[in-house]
């Protein structure tokens, strides 16, 4: 309860503070949070929209949230997404098969793919010490510049240099079904595969003997060590699964709100994924929501854009704000307990006084 309210105050700071800033650049706060609002939710396609904007976000958020739950700081989620994504898409690509074939074997290569690129980080923090900050930050680069001359190599298209070929319907998550359900939108199955991974990422951590172990290692280090808990098999565990779970955030983007990847672009959607957890508490299901919300907002700034004159960098500073907020929990911890502390003494001392009458 206490992290919802944490989550549910940074939210209400930041959208007090956009609403600030409107006013200050003379534009009305209710106008621009009625469009933006509507950007995302007005009918029932924006809505889809909405959701296949945040898919991505899930799989990052899940990510970074698995790795703080164990003591770690995973910076590299967009290089492992997008490495998971490019495997993925050398499947889709490479191997001709039916869809009910491929998108397992899909899902499976992103899984690998961003599981590989984070074992390294993961290995050197477990055997030398390396902060994963660092090594993961080092790893977004490789990633960058492996597919950047990876795919004009392999995966090129026929008249662009710049992107690799499309795949073809039966190796992408879109469904017309779902599409058509949502109005048109761009929702595919990634949505549903999101949501399958975050049953089980709850499961794991809450519920299983590896979760404990994980927890613990990320409590407390020495004390897991000294407890029998192998420490480095779990740091090197957890970020595997963290990756895995960036991998398939690539598998959403490039084979279901997209259909291929461009060079030059490092996936803002890894960075974002910190952000995600943050707000959602590090708890799988409040990343979920976490992450729909943001979907909303990056779906709505555009349709603010478009209907008034309040520049979209706005939208940008009330996630900022949100993010401020969210990261200093432990200072709105510490607030919300000075409250409730000063309420209960407040009841005492009336309670107190009626008796004394």
């Amino acid at each position: 309860m206490r992290n919802l309210i944490i989550s549910l105050s940074a939210v209400l700071f930041g959208l007090i503070g956009g609403a600030i800033l409107m006013a200050a650049t003379g534009h009305s706060p209710l106008e621009g949070y009625r469009y933006l609002f509507q950007g995302g939710l007005k009918n029932v396609s924006r809505f889809g929209d909405t959701l296949a904007t945040g898919t991505p976000l899930i799989f990052t958020g899940l990510s970074v949230a698995f790795a703080f739950r164990t003591g770690l700081f995973n910076i590299g989620a967009a290089g492992q997404m997008l490495f998971g994504g490019f495997c993925a898409s050398i499947i889709g690509l490479k191997i001709d098969a039916s869809g009910a074939v491929l998108i397992p074997l899909m899902i499976i290569a992103a899984i690998l793919g961003g599981a590989v690129w984070a074992f390294i980080p993961g290995l050197l923090k477990a055997r030398f010490n390396v902060h994963e900050v660092v090594s993961t930050i080092m790893m977004n680069w490789i990633a960058y510049w492996t597919i950047y001359y990876a795919v004009p190599a392999y995966l090129k298209a026929e008249s662009v240099e710049t992107e690799s070929r499309a795949l073809p319907d039966k190796a992408t998550l879109k469904a017309a079904w779902l599409s058509d359900m949502f109005g048109g939108s761009y929702v595919n199955l990634g949505l549903f595969l999101a949501v399958i991974v975050v049953i089980i990422i709850a499961f794991i951590i809450n519920k299983t003997t590896l979760g404990y172990e994980l927890k613990a290692v990320g409590f407390n280090r020495h004390s897991a060590e000294y407890a029998g808990i192998g420490v480095n098999r779990s740091i090197i565990l957890s970020m595997l699964i963290s990756g895995a779970l960036a991998g398939l955030a690539g598998l959403a983007q490039y084979a279901g709100n997209g259909n291929n990847i461009q060079i030059g672009v490092l996936p803002t959607q890894g960075y974002d994924g910190i952000a995600v957890a943050l707000l959602g508490a590090n708890s799988p299901v409040g990343v979920l929501a976490s992450a729909l919300f943001f979907g909303l907002l990056y779906s709505g700034r555009g349709f603010m854009n478009a209907m008034t004159d309040i520049p979209p960098e706005i939208a940008d500073s009330i996630i900022a704000i949100i993010i401020y907020f969210a990261a200093t929990s432990v200072l709105m911890n510490r607030v919300i307990t000075w409250f409730i502390g000063r309420r209960r003494s407040n009841e005492s001392r009336a309670v107190s006084g009626k008796g004394k009458v």
